[in-house]
Parts: C-alpha cells; structure tokens; sequence
C-alpha cells in the first residue's frame, strides 16, 4: 500500500512538474534560425545567379567601396564581442555591467545599420537603385534583408535593456539574453558571408 501510494505521488509530481522552459525555448530559436539559414542561402544563390546581369549598369566592382565596408564591419564584429561581454557579466549577476555592454553592442549595431542606409542612399542617388538592374536587385535583397535583421536585433535589444533595468537578472531574462546573443552572432556569422562572397570577390 505504501508502494502504491509513493508511485502515485511520484507520478503526480511528474505529471504536475513544469517543463523547462528555458531549454524549449532556446531549441525553438534554434529551429528559427535554421529557417533563417535557409533564407539567406536562398539569397546568395540568387545573387550568384544574377551577379553578371548588370544590364549595361555598374558591375560589382564600380559600387563596392571597401573602406565604408570594412568599418561596417569592425562596428558588427566589436558589437558580437560587446555582447560576449554581456553573457560574461550576466553569469557574475553583475546588473550594472549588462546593462552598460548592452548600451554598447546597440551603439555599435546603430552605427553599422547607419553605414549601410549611407551606402544605400549614395547607390539610390547616383541611379543604381535595385530596379537598375536584376544584379543590383539581388544585391540589395541580400544586404537589405541582412540590415533589416540588425534592425530588428537592435529593437529587441532596448526591450532587453528595458527587461533588466526594471527586472533585473531573473531566469526568463537570462533566457531571454541568451537568445539575442544567439541571433546577434549568428548575424556576424552571415554578415561575414556577406562581406567575402559580396564585397570582397565583387571589388577583386
């Protein structure tokens, strides 16, 4: 009877446990992420398809400006590494300390989207804008919709920050910065992509 009884215990007690949801939720973004793998693979395959077809307008070496570039992407690189810095502090509790690396990383990610839009702006006035040519649409299709990520990681980066300043460093908002370094860094990872197969092989 006493066997029977702590069986039942144990079972309800199982039964009644909540998941862990930390680990659910971080497998989830991980399946979100491959999903974004497969958009940006889809990307440079139609940019490697279309690269030749500039239409009698500029090829990739005439746009690519390697020095606006290269500090485009010191700004993304150094804002992974500030993020890096982030995770460190939030394992020590240190409050303060997240919430000043993740002032910085937005710092960083802002003057990295500003760069791009300047580039963009320069192309759109000079009349290469993505309707010149099927090269220069796929160009800006996959630089754009990259652009469009860090935006997006740099708003959920003011909900965070807003997160911990009221919050502090509960286990939902470890979870939760976990996550955004997870996309923030796999951003650098494409980004880096980007910078070789785009702009480097374009400029050679």
């Amino acid at each position: 009877m006493a066997t029977e009884t702590t069986s039942t215990t144990l079972l309800r007690q199982t039964h009644d446990s909540p998941p862990d949801t930390a680990s659910t939720r971080l497998f989830g973004f991980w399946v979100y992420l491959m999903s974004d793998c497969i958009l940006f693979a889809s990307l440079f395959v139609s940019f490697a398809v279309l690269r030749g077809n500039s239409a009698g307008g500029p090829t990739a070496r005439q746009i690519v400006t390697l020095p606006v570039v290269l500090a485009e992407t010191v700004c993304l690189l150094s804002s992974s590494f500030a993020y890096g810095l982030v995770t460190l502090a939030m394992r020590r509790g240190a409050l303060r300390q997240v919430v000043t690396w993740l002032a910085l990383t937005f710092l960083l990610g802002a003057s990295f989207v500003a760069l791009e839009a300047s580039e963009f702006r320069r192309l759109i006035l000079d009349g290469n804008g993505p309707a010149r040519s099927a090269f220069l649409s796929s160009f800006f299709t996959l630089v754009g919709t990259h652009g469009l990520h860090v935006s997006c990681g740099l708003l959920w980066m003011i909900v965070l920050t807003a997160q911990v300043a009221r919050k502090g460093l509960g286990s939902r908002v470890r979870t939760r910065i976990r996550t955004l370094g997870l996309f923030w860094h796999f951003l650098d990872v494409v980004w880096i992509c980007v910078f070789s197969f785009v702009y480097l092989a374009g400029a050679a």
